[in-house]
């Protein structure tokens, strides 16, 4: 119920600025080496086939056909050309509100502490925004969303006076539907392997994301591949909860 926006607007804030520094691919400390991996087309392919794994086979009670797989992975392939070109940055994954702790004796972009970062990667800057402003376990206040991708541009302008809106947004959108994809497998795997059904009551807040973000037009042939085999109308759980 307290009102969060200074927060956000410095977490958002923060996302922007990181685009302004140089991220290593390893770290090192005392005698060990920590290499961060490239948050790459591969690693986006993997995670999108836990839809097909398992949220597929909780809905329809039967696993997916090659010609659905290979329909799938080709409906892909022009969205994950989205991510490809921006600065790379340490993408945490797991960018959202249970790990930003409010610092407000801090000062500036210090007021914002992270944890759980131990899944970082080297990719596209909008992945993080995305988690944060498509949160699967929490509904922001209407307007949050678009309110804060613009102070998040705005930042990026004033940062890079080359920084393109236009295909940042694509690559936000694109990454919003691999992510939104990823989680309805990860949750459904999550009630059926592990027996956690409280994960049940997100699938139709993520389900949402993804039908919004398939409305980007640059996303036509993967938006028309979820029309054809797994529209909204038919992404929803009906069955009994454990």
């Amino acid at each position: 119920g307290r009102d969060i926006s200074k927060p956000m607007l410095a977490a958002t804030q923060l996302l922007a600025h990181m685009t302004t520094q140089s991220w290593p691919d390893r770290v090192s400390i005392e005698n060990y080496t920590h290499h961060i991996k490239q948050y790459d087309k591969a690693a986006y392919a993997i995670e999108v086939d836990l839809l097909l794994n398992w949220f597929w086979p909780l809905l329809k009670n039967d696993d997916p056909s090659d010609e659905v797989r290979n329909s799938f992975h080709n409906a892909w392939e022009s969205t994950f050309q989205l991510f490809a070109a921006d600065t790379s940055v340490w993408v945490l994954r797991d960018f959202h509100s249970p790990n930003l702790i409010w610092l407000p004796q801090r000062q500036g972009l210090q007021q914002v502490g992270l944890i759980d970062t131990q899944d970082c990667v080297l990719g596209h800057p909008a992945y993080d925004l995305v988690s944060m402003l498509q949160d699967a376990r929490v509904d922001l206040p209407d307007g949050t969303q678009d309110q804060l991708f613009k102070h998040y541009c705005k930042c990026r302008l004033e940062y890079d006076e080359h920084f393109n809106k236009d295909s940042f947004k694509a690559a936000y959108a694109g990454l919003g539907a691999q992510r939104a994809t990823k989680i309805l497998g990860i949750f459904a795997r999550l009630y059926k392997r592990d027996q956690k059904p409280g994960y049940l009551k997100h699938l139709p807040r993520v389900s949402d994301y993804l039908e919004q973000n398939l409305a980007h037009p640059q996303l036509k042939q993967l938006a028309d591949w979820f029309n054809t085999y797994l529209p909204a109308t038919q992404r929803i759980y009906n069955g009994a909860i454990m």
